[in-house]
């Protein structure tokens, strides 16, 4: 895993030129916005298990199968398992977000998971769904303004969008 400065660093490196105004600029920007990206993974990871806990509820109040018998969250040793894997992808994209950059999120969360749901007989569908509610429950704690560095956050929150888009998009 590459945070956004050592990835730069490393591109430079293997074409032996030095950085570009253009990239020392992105990396300004970065280093401008770096309040406000702790800021924003404070909040997810403050609120992280009201942010799972609810998107579980509105997933399942939406597709109830899920956990009535036969259910891919029927008996607790499922819900919890649901329930974990909700938690780790939401732990992926604020390590993502914090880095700048999606190659953990990628490394180390999303390869493989669309696979091994499907060997478990988990619907895709199902799992991208509940991304998206911690995507949508994500972003409105992030965009309460309290305890938040002062400033245009919209990048920020198209930069998380993007992690939880693609973490949806690697399961289905």
């Amino acid at each position: 895993m590459l945070d956004a400065f050592a990835k730069v660093v490393a591109q430079a490196d293997a074409r032996g030129e030095f950085l570009s105004n253009k990239q020392i600029e992105a990396l300004e920007k970065i280093v401008i916005d770096g309040n406000k990206r702790l800021d924003t993974v404070n909040k997810i990871n403050s609120n992280a298990s009201a942010i799972v806990t609810n998107s579980a509820r509105a997933l399942f109040s939406e597709q109830p199968q899920l956990i009535q018998p036969g259910g891919n969250a029927y008996t607790s040793r499922r819900m919890a398992a649901c329930l974990r894997d909700m938690e780790i992808v939401l732990r992926y994209v604020s390590y993502a977000m914090i880095a700048g950059d999606s190659s953990v999120l990628d490394d180390r969360c999303l390869n493989g998971l669309r696979e091994t749901y499907q060997a478990l007989g988990t619907p895709g569908s199902s799992v991208a769904v509940a991304i998206q509610k911690m995507k949508e429950a994500s972003i409105s704690i992030v965009n309460e303004s309290s305890g938040v560095t002062s400033g245009d956050c919209s990048s920020l929150i198209s930069e998380l969008s993007v992690y939880f888009d693609r973490a949806a998009t690697a399961v289905v």
